[in-house]
């Protein structure tokens, strides 16, 4: 089985190495193409998007829209705009030492790409790499995750409909399509999932040198500083937490730092909108996602098993086996070093943090590693710059959450344990691409210090060119050719 597998794989490589050669995916004509007909193919699918997303992850249309389906188009379309701007050549200023030249860095594809798209936004973290990947001008292999089968489904029927065939090819499949999938030799791979995949990722792109980017995640966490809109700053943390996909997103709110004198009252503020969002039966509520599936669900109930955790839950803890469904919860103070302090929750479960000052959070954040995202929310102008400068995370966002996540002009990536890498509009096509240096000069003046038998007149002639000194490389040839007149 594993044979068949294996061949199959490297067939599909080869077939798209071959196809790539023949320079068509370079043209701008071709990438634009590619880039309205995946606009086609959201338009005139988002019920059958929808459908799927509800049988993964029970994720409610709007929500779906807002989350995924929106966000790929509005990546596609902003790259259909802007691609022919990207892919032109961009003038290099060239020092006058180098004249007659001139100088252009020309982005070029970087081959055959590939790409892992994670479970938990099953369509945006496919859709929108591939995105990036064709403006680029690159072809693409998407392997979806196995653990989205409807989604995966979804886009290994209906992706050959709209792009090229030729170009762009998904293989679907679970651990032992993935054994496979990593033997063969690519341009570039992209990963979206846990470190623990990851780490695997990159030791099977070492060993070709492969280039990769990892978006991975990590515990987030949002700072709470008393704002000067207290009721929409807890709004805000009760819809990033519980509101995308029941916590399962790597850029959620992990944990939320706060005074200790002010914890009571924004306890009860949480609980006052998650009553509003979600109703008084949350058991019942069409607003919030399911557990992907029972590994996960007995992940995230083992976290509350533990005795001092399960003490420190103020509100919610319920779970539903049968529908893969837990309660939003939150804990006041569990222990530090309790699993859901130490590990990722990505679920449903939000810890409260108090401190004394709320400075201390900066050093409370330090201590662990560093995040993908930081939220805070504080008017204190002086304590932004202290977050800012004292922490490290990939992205900082005040007084909101989630929000960074959708704007193009800002990149999305991690740095340490939660990833490298960056993408999302120019962003993007800038991860798919290799920006090649490209110098033009002429076969008429010479530098003739470059070349031997050496003298002190070519070392400081040279010394002098390295600094850029131009006046003193005048004066020093001038006084050189003085000296030979008089020699002479």
């Amino acid at each position: 089985m594993n044979n068949n597998i294996g061949v199959e794989v490297e067939e599909t490589v080869r077939d798209l190495r071959q196809y790539f050669k023949t320079g068509k995916t370079r043209s701008v004509t071709w990438r634009k193409n590619q880039l309205k007909a995946l606009l086609n193919l959201i338009h005139e699918n988002e019920d059958a998007i929808s459908k799927a997303l509800y049988q993964d992850l029970g994720k409610h249309p709007v929500e779906a829209y807002r989350d995924e389906i929106g966000g790929v188009e509005k990546s596609a379309q902003n790259s259909l705009d802007c691609v022919e701007k990207w892919m032109a050549p961009k003038k290099s200023n060239i020092p006058l030492v180098f004249f007659p030249a001139k100088g252009e860095l020309l982005p070029e594809p970087l081959g055959v790409v590939l790409i892992f798209s994670s479970w938990n936004f099953p369509i945006m973290m496919a859709l929108d790499p591939i995105i990036g990947a064709i403006s680029a001008g690159n072809v693409v292999v998407i392997k979806p995750s196995e653990q989205a089968p409807a989604c995966s489904s979804f886009l290994a029927n209906i992706l050959p409909h709209y792009l090229d065939p030729n170009a762009i090819k998904v293989v679907e499949g679970g651990g032992d399509v993935c054994e496979q999938v990593f033997l063969q030799k690519w341009d570039k791979i992209f990963f979206t999932g846990s470190p623990r995949v990851a780490s695997i990722v990159m030791s099977s792109a070492a060993r070709n040198l492969t280039p990769v980017t990892l978006e991975l995640g990590g515990k987030c966490p949002a700072i709470f500083d008393y704002p000067s809109d207290f009721k929409m700053a807890v709004k805000r943390i009760v819809g990033a937490k519980w509101g995308v996909c029941s916590g399962q997103a790597c850029i959620a709110i992990d944990y939320l730092l706060v005074e200790e004198k002010y914890s009571s009252e924004l306890i009860e503020l949480l609980k006052k909108f998650m009553r509003k969002f979600y109703g008084d039966n949350m058991m019942e509520s069409k607003a919030l996602s399911r557990i992907i599936n029972k590994h996960h669900f007995e992940r995230l109930r083992n976290l509350l098993k533990d005795p001092l955790v399960a003490a420190s839950i103020v509100h919610g803890g319920s779970v539903d086996e049968t529908n893969l469904f837990i309660e939003p919860t939150i804990l006041l103070d569990p222990p530090l070093d309790a699993e859901i302090m130490t590990e990722e929750i990505f679920g449903p479960l939000l810890p409260v943090i108090t401190v004394n000052k709320i400075q201390e959070s900066i050093e409370f954040i330090n201590s662990r590693p560093k995040p993908l995202a930081i939220y805070a929310f504080t008017k204190d102008a002086t304590f932004k710059k202290k977050i800012v400068s004292e922490t490290s995370s990939g992205s900082v966002t005040f007084n909101d959450t989630l929000v960074q996540f959708l704007c193009d002009t800002l990149p999305f990536g991690g740095v340490g344990q939660s990833g490298f890498g960056r993408y999302h509009g120019k962003y993007s096509f800038d991860t798919f691409s290799h920006e090649k240096a490209v110098l033009h000069r002429h076969l008429c003046l010479e530098i003739e210090p470059r070349y031997p038998p050496w003298s002190k007149f070519k070392l400081e002639f040279l010394r002098l060119a390295y600094r850029l000194n131009y006046f003193g490389l005048v004066l020093h040839m001038v006084l050189h050719m003085l000296g030979l007149k008089r020699h002479n």
